[in-house]
């Protein structure tokens, strides 16, 4: 439990470090690196359109990062006036199931609060993923993805510009490490070239994660189910997936995609599932 409590400090750190690095290489290094191409308008100049898009990913990002901190998943253990006795006790040993009280309810230690329509604790935002914020959560790793796709080309960019080199055979870039580490170390290549390099593969993985993990919860989200009842093996009762749809983004679904907003149309069903 330890552990699980640092990695909840550990994580969101990691984040926002992660964050800040790569809002600083955009604006003080990719960015200024495309004004060379003097052969366009400053209005519709790459450097101007890359900024205005890698801002407007970064902020839809942050933006339901925040949101789903703050809209945390409500606490049923207070509707049902669990307090500190006996019940909780249960639900803290595991001599008793979240699910014997109210459908898809789940006991999470880190947060110490019972929730309705559990998906799983987030290390990352410190907070359960449920009803309240599923939507903002799928945006934050939807955008989340995006950014980085939009910094892994950006910095592809710069490197081929600064070293000279070609990123059209596809090999290139799997090699570009195990060069550069030994160009590094012969002192042929600058450190603030390496960690550019470095941060390359890092977007890519985090890239990789986030649309990996925000297909899987959509795949989920249609079939009216949550990570959690596919772990514990609960049977839902089969809806067609657009109602599903609904449930989660809500009738106004295309603003929650442009702009980060509170989710205060998509609560899902609280009533007992047949």
């Amino acid at each position: 439990m330890l552990v699980l409590r640092l990695l909840n400090v550990v994580a969101p750190a990691y984040f926002l470090c992660i964050s800040l690095v790569t809002f600083v290489l955009q604006i003080f290094v990719f960015i200024p690196s495309m004004f060379r191409d003097l052969s366009t308008t400053p209005l519709f100049s790459p450097a101007l359109l890359h900024g205005a898009l890698f801002l407007f990913l970064s902020a839809n990002a942050l933006g339901n990062y925040v949101l789903v901190i703050q809209s945390s998943p409500e606490d049923l253990g207070k509707d049902l006036n669990l307090g500190k006795g006996a019940e909780v006790a249960d639900w803290l040993d595991g001599s008793r199931s979240p699910g014997s009280a109210l459908p898809s309810t789940h006991f999470c230690r880190l947060c110490a609060r019972v929730t309705q329509r559990h998906d799983h604790h987030c290390f990352f935002t410190g907070n359960c993923i449920g009803s309240r914020n599923m939507r903002n959560f799928i945006m934050f790793c939807l955008y989340t993805s995006l950014a980085c796709l939009d910094s892994l080309v950006a910095g592809m960019a710069y490197i081929s510009a600064t070293l000279s080199m070609s990123f059209a055979d596809p090999l290139a870039f799997l090699t570009l490490l195990p060069h550069s580490i030994s160009q590094f170390f012969s002192g042929a290549l600058l450190s603030s070239e390496m960690f550019v390099i470095l941060m390359l593969y890092l977007w890519l993985g985090i890239g990789l994660a986030c649309a990996g993990f925000c297909c899987h919860q959509m795949l989920l989200i249609l079939r009216g189910q949550t990570r959690y009842q596919v772990r514990k093996g609960m049977v839902v009762r089969a809806r067609p997936w657009r109602e599903n749809l609904q449930e989660v983004f809500g009738k106004k679904w295309l603003l929650g995609l442009l702009i980060p907003v509170l989710n205060v149309e998509s609560n899902y069903r609280r009533q007992k599932e047949k």
